[in-house]
């Protein structure tokens, strides 16, 4: 089996290249043209959306004709494809993805999952599914394991501004003004129930944001050995704030840091970093 999947699941090109996994891009639609999100580093997008001010570009997902493409292909040494994509509350890729899985059908049988999250939480779904398969473990096997950490994984951020939520109109101007004007920091998490933002709480510095951040990671998962996952756009001070912050709160059994996707980015601009978080037992019999 091949596994498919797109680039907001902020994969490394090694993880990709070892568990010999497919990545469809999206794509950033800047005024002089469209390019790959994976054909631009985190640091040369910031710096043309920070030129860009106050405009900001926009994201598209794959079309359905290079899904279908990428699955003929891939249907060459194996049928049986299992496409993982980032939440469809968040974004039509995975309607484009089974729109080209239509498509192929004469060439490929393609099963779909929608991981109802993104970033680091994504990845997490997509190394496991990629782990079994290597591992020889059955389709229904997979999915078990997958819903199960999709059910307990948590991502959660917090943003330097609410400026470019606001631009790319995904909060209302009322709110995003009101934010502005009292220099609020909003904690936003991926919701279980429909795969969407949604907030947490509000507070006034990046370091009281971080804090709420531990504080509702510790809730959840207590003294549980837990996978963590520090992730941020442009904003290295404070993914190694909130990176201690987890070392002396929370039960880590593996904690790494990584850059968000430039397609993410477009949203949140360079302040943001957050967790994405997943109980190590259901990881670690596949690593």
């Amino acid at each position: 089996m091949k596994i498919v999947t797109d680039c907001a699941a902020d994969m490394t090109a090694e993880e990709l290249e070892e568990l010999e996994v497919a990545q469809v891009p999206l794509f950033i639609q800047f005024p002089e043209g469209e390019i790959s999100a994976t054909d631009i580093t985190a640091d040369d997008f910031y710096n043309r959306l920070e030129a860009m001010r106050p405009e900001i570009p926009t994201t598209a997902q794959p079309s359905s004709g290079m899904f279908e493409e990428i699955y003929r292909k891939l249907a060459e040494t194996s049928k049986n494809i299992f496409s993982i994509h980032i939440s469809s509350g968040l974004s039509g890729t995975i309607n484009s993805a089974q729109v080209g899985g239509e498509q192929a059908k004469d060439a490929a049988e393609v099963s779909f999952w929608d991981t109802m999250t993104l970033s680091g939480g994504e990845r997490f779904q997509v190394l496991a599914a990629a782990l079994a398969n290597r591992a020889g473990w059955t389709m229904e096997k997979i999915q078990e394991r997958l819903t199960e950490i999709r059910a307990n994984t948590e991502v959660i951020y917090t943003l330097e501004t609410l400026e470019y939520l606001a631009r790319g109109g995904r909060i209302g101007r009322v709110q995003a003004l009101m934010g502005s004007l009292l220099k609020l920091k909003p904690v936003i998490n991926v919701s279980h129930e429909d795969g969407k933002y949604s907030t947490v709480t509000k507070v006034r510095t990046i370091p009281s944001a971080l804090e709420s951040i531990t504080d509702y990671l510790t809730n959840i998962y207590a003294k549980t050995p837990v996978w963590v996952t520090i992730l941020h756009g442009r904003f290295q001070h404070g993914a190694e704030m909130l990176s201690d912050m987890a070392e002396e709160r929370l039960n880590i059994a593996k904690l790494e840091m990584s850059r968000i996707s430039p397609v993410l980015g477009v949203h949140t601009g360079p302040g943001i970093v957050g967790a994405a978080v997943v109980p190590i037992k259901l990881m670690e019999d596949l690593l």
